[in-house]
């Protein structure tokens, strides 16, 4: 399976303030030489409609959209890595291997599991979806096909909210009808030469021979474009590193500054992070909150502990105490949502000291 969150950043801001829904919504990086400088990163589909698109200056971004109410918004990396990160270890839970490849897409294995049925498989990505929204509210498109190489293509076939399944017995169909720049790694060099071949459909580059191939593109790159073009891919989904944090956030029944409504919120999401850890086996350095107010700004604090822990009334106390000195250090704060993060994660060995902490 390859899983791809869709227009991950603006669906992102989107879930942060849902009046902006239904806009055309562009986030910027921007260079800071002027407030227009800068090119986009990426755009919801009703951007997309005008042409907007990842890497146009965001100046020609403006003009194409400039009779809409459109929306444009700096990067908030913190934001979309907190939310990849919840939504990386849903994706992790339902794979046999499982390899993250951005902030916004990864592979899964689900061989094992499934037995090699693809009914089975088309139930888990269903699953995945569901849970995926149900808990961060976006959505995500999912490619099934026996190989990492055909699983990428199918996901981007029906975004956004997608599922497409590719069975062994499809491949050559589903191959035929597709553009060569649906392959991966064909950008607009590598298109432009093939139309001097006269080469514009997946099924045209399956009747090239290998030879010319690799007399055009060289050795990697022929024998690449020969094997993609009949769905050929041995690349195995690798298991990467261990997480490197955990992280709950919920939004709190109205927008507040008083302790005694977000702490219950504070203790509940600890609770969930430290039975996160218990499952994992493994235990945390660091603790944290991360506060969004109602200007929708984030604001983070944390502190390191002397030794590793996994023990909820510490995490819990943390979390407390930080909430209070984030309250104390802005006054007239008001929070909409709150959240508990724990980092420095390694696998539980031997005994940990849960009592004590530096802030």
């Amino acid at each position: 399976m390859h899983a791809d969150l869709d227009y991950f950043y603006a669906q992102c801001e989107e879930i942060m303030n849902p009046v902006i829904r239904g806009k055309p919504v562009i986030v910027c990086v921007y260079s800071g030489r002027s407030e227009e400088s800068g090119v986009v990163s990426t755009s919801n589909y009703e951007a997309r409609k005008f042409g907007v698109r990842a890497g146009i200056p965001i100046v020609r971004a403006r003009k194409l959209v400039e009779m809409t109410e459109a929306i444009f918004l700096p990067m908030n990396r913190v934001l979309y890595e907190d939310v990849s990160d919840r939504t990386m270890e849903i994706l992790r839970r339902h794979g046999d291997h499982f390899e993250k490849v951005g902030i916004d897409e990864a592979y899964l294995d689900v061989s094992k599991r499934t037995n090699g049925d693809f009914s089975q498989s088309e139930k888990i990505a269903h699953e995945i979806k569901t849970e995926i929204f149900r808990q961060e509210h976006i959505t995500c498109s999912i490619g099934v096909a026996p190989n990492k190489l055909l699983a990428k293509i199918a996901s981007d076939e029906k975004k956004p909210d997608g599922l497409t399944i590719v069975k062994p017995e499809d491949v050559n169909k589903f191959l035929a009808g597709l553009r060569v720049d649906r392959i991966p790694g064909v950008g607009k060099k590598v298109e432009e030469k093939l139309l001097q071949l006269q080469t514009r459909s997946v099924e045209e580059l399956s009747k090239l021979d290998l030879t010319l191939l690799i007399e055009t593109f060289g050795k990697s790159l022929g024998s690449y474009l020969f094997r993609a073009a009949r769905g050929e891919d041995d690349e195995q989904v690798e298991d990467r590193r261990e997480p490197v944090q955990f992280s709950r956030i919920g939004t709190l029944k109205r927008d507040t500054h008083e302790v005694a409504e977000i702490m219950p919120v504070l203790n509940e999401l600890a609770h969930s992070v430290t039975r996160k850890l218990e499952e994992e086996n493994m235990v945390c350095r660091s603790i944290g909150i991360v506060a969004i107010t109602d200007n929708l700004k984030i604001h983070t604090k944390s502190r390191t502990l002397e030794s590793p822990t996994f023990n909820e009334p510490v995490i819990k106390q943390s979390a407390d105490e930080l909430l209070e000195e984030f309250l104390q250090s802005m006054p007239d704060v008001v929070i909409r949502r709150i959240g508990v993060k724990v980092t420095g994660l390694s696998k539980r060995s031997g005994q940990t000291d849960i009592s004590t902490f530096l802030s």
